[in-house]
This record gives C-alpha cells, sequence and structure tokens, in this order.
C-alpha cells in the first residue's frame, strides 16, 4: 500500500480518506507545514510544542498558527498561559470553519460543493456506523406547543438566547456552498463560546439578544427548522436550516443524525379548513390530506413546528410525545 501524502493524512482524521476532494479541499487551505501541524495539534499545544512534534523551528510555527485559525484549521485556547492550538476535530466542524475563512475563493466553494455531491453520503454511512447517538437535535418553535405541555428551558428557542451570555451571527455555510434555495444566509446564530470564536475570526458579527429574536422569527416565516446540539446545554449555535441545502438532510437516513423534538403535531379536524399550507411547508413529508382535513403521519414528524406557525386556523399544535429523559446531559 503506498504510502499517504500529508493532505491524505488529514482526510483520515477527518474521517473521508479516499476522498480525492477532501483531500483537494485540504491542499487548497494547507501547504505540507500546515498539514503537518494539523496532524499534531492533539491534545492541544503550545507553538513550542508543536515546533518540537513537527521539526519545524518555533517561529515559524507561531507566524503559521494566526493564519491557520483564521482558515478553520486549528481551534485556539487562552485558558491559562501562552495560547494553546488544537486541530478541528470532526467533518462537519471543518465544513463550517474552512467555509467561512473570510480569504475563501469562489473555486474553494465549489470544491465543497463537489464534495457535498459525491462524496458526503459515503461519508455519512461511515459515521452513522459508529454515531452512538444523533448529533443534533430539533428544538421547537416556541409558540406552537400547546399550552399543556412542558417545555424545559434548553427547548425554548426564546429561553436560549435569553439565558445566552453573548451571542453572534454567521451566514449559515450550506447555503454559502449551495446557494439555490434563497433563503435567509444570515441565519445561524452562534452562543458563548461559539460566539466568541466566531467574532475572534471575523466570520460574523455581533448580535443582541432582540436582533437574535428577529432572525428566529424570520426563519420560522420562511419554513426554516431550528436545529441545535443533541445536548441539555445548548451553548453552541441555533442552526435555522432548509430542506434544499442543510447537510444533516443529505445524510443516507437523516435521522440517524438529527434527533426530533420532544413533541409531535397534533390536528385538529375541526379547526382544519384543509388549506394544505401545512403541507406545503412541511419538508419531511409527514402531512397529508385526507378528506380535506390535514393528517400527520407520526414517524415522519420531527416536533419542528413549522407547520403550526403559520396554519391560518391555529388547527396545528404540537403535542408532547417524549420524556425529558430523551435529551441526553
Amino acid at each position: 500500500m503506498a504510502e499517504q501524502n500529508l493532505s491524505q493524512q488529514v482526510a483520515q482524521l477527518l474521517g473521508a480518506p479516499e476522498s480525492n476532494v477532501l483531500q483537494s479541499i485540504i491542499s487548497t487551505i494547507a501547504n505540507d507545514k500546515e498539514c503537518k501541524i494539523v496532524l499534531a495539534a492533539f491534545p492541544a499545544a503550545t507553538a513550542a510544542e508543536l515546533s518540537d512534534k513537527t521539526g519545524i523551528p518555533k517561529e515559524e510555527v507561531e507566524a503559521m498558527l494566526r493564519p491557520m485559525f483564521l482558515k478553520g484549521l486549528l481551534f485556539m485556547s487562552k485558558k491559562e498561559g501562552d495560547p494553546r492550538y488544537y486541530r478541528v476535530k470532526t467533518l462537519p466542524q471543518f465544513h463550517d470553519s474552512s467555509i467561512l475563512w473570510k480569504d475563501a475563493t469562489k473555486e474553494f466553494h465549489n470544491l465543497w460543493k463537489e464534495f457535498m455531491v459525491s462524496d458526503w453520503r459515503e461519508f455519512g454511512k461511515v459515521v452513522e456506523a459508529f454515531l452512538p447517538k444523533p448529533a443534533v437535535r430539533v428544538v421547537p418553535v416556541g409558540v406552537s406547543v400547546d399550552s399543556k405541555a412542558r417545555v424545559l428551558a434548553y427547548e425554548d428557542v426564546a429561553d436560549i438566547i435569553k439565558n445566552a451570555k453573548n451571542l453572534a451571527v454567521t451566514p449559515c455555510t450550506c447555503r454559502v456552498i449551495d446557494g439555490s434555495c434563497g433563503h435567509t444566509l444570515e441565519a445561524c446564530i452562534q452562543i458563548n463560546r461559539a460566539a466568541d470564536y466566531t467574532l475572534e475570526r471575523g466570520t460574523g458579527r455581533a448580535i443582541t439578544k432582540e436582533e437574535a429574536m428577529q432572525i428566529i422569527r424570520k426563519s420560522e416565516e420562511e419554513g426554516l427548522v431550528h436545529v441545535a446540539d443533541n445536548k441539555q446545554s445548548v451553548d453552541h449555535i441555533i442552526c435555522n436550516c432548509c430542506k434544499d441545502c442543510c447537510m444533516n438532510w443529505k445524510f443516507p437516513n437523516p435521522h440517524k443524525f438529527v434527533a426530533p423534538s420532544r413533541y409531535q403535531a397534533s390536528v385538529d379536524a375541526d379547526l382544519c379548513t384543509g388549506c394544505e399550507t401545512c403541507v406545503d411547508r412541511c419538508f419531511f413529508s409527514a402531512i397529508s390530506m385526507d378528506d380535506d382535513k390535514a393528517v400527520i403521519t407520526a414517524e415522519r414528524c420531527v416536533g419542528c413546528g413549522v407547520c403550526a406557525v403559520t396554519c391560518p386556523t391555529e388547527a396545528i399544535r404540537l403535542k408532547e410525545v417524549r420524556a425529558p429523559e430523551t435529551i441526553p446531559a
């Protein structure tokens, strides 16, 4: 077997060593010395430690680290002492961080677009075999939840934003490279440490809590689905996803990557006028018509509430169907 080149070694770390397109992406953004630093940057290390690991002179490493951080190849920690740098851990992380690199060219974005078409599903097949739980989950539209249901703070977008210490917004990386849907581009709300990271790199802008809620409301009007990390402490990001561009829906089995909310849509047949607005808005094909009334297919519904937001007669509400314990700590 031929020895792997450095870009292929980085591609292997990201989970797609056989992807020639990913190797092209890596070689476009990182030269051989930068690849060596990426390979050495785990666990987090100072410039001096990375110099020892790679054999690259310390002064040269120091000059490379900031540009590598800005390109999305490395994260940076400033907790104590000298800054420590560590590599991106996953392919989705690298996707998001590198696409927002301020000096990224159209050709670079086109490589990512090619990867999403040619290799993303194959990458997904490998990942789903090892994923212990879905990585992200749907967060319901708050106004769509039945008043009798329990809504926990980490399930309510408004509460998540209210409790955030700082916020930023970035362009949706999926829409940046796909660009086919026409939905709001500036739609990914970065929270706390993710906001700090965004502002440090200059890839987004700081926003107030009211501005964040305006983005949320606009996203709901457009029929976008709120998606956050699949855990009880939402302190990273709220994505507002569409069906056309979002990487999560392009996996072979999206339900293995995206957990539903604890809720499910329910239709009051007496209030339903059969307008079919909800049918058009649901991109999970969870709503059909029967006798001019909307009917929910339970196994398809992810409990996002997008259908309920624009129901003219308020015939659809979200009912609690799963216990709070279904959301990992």
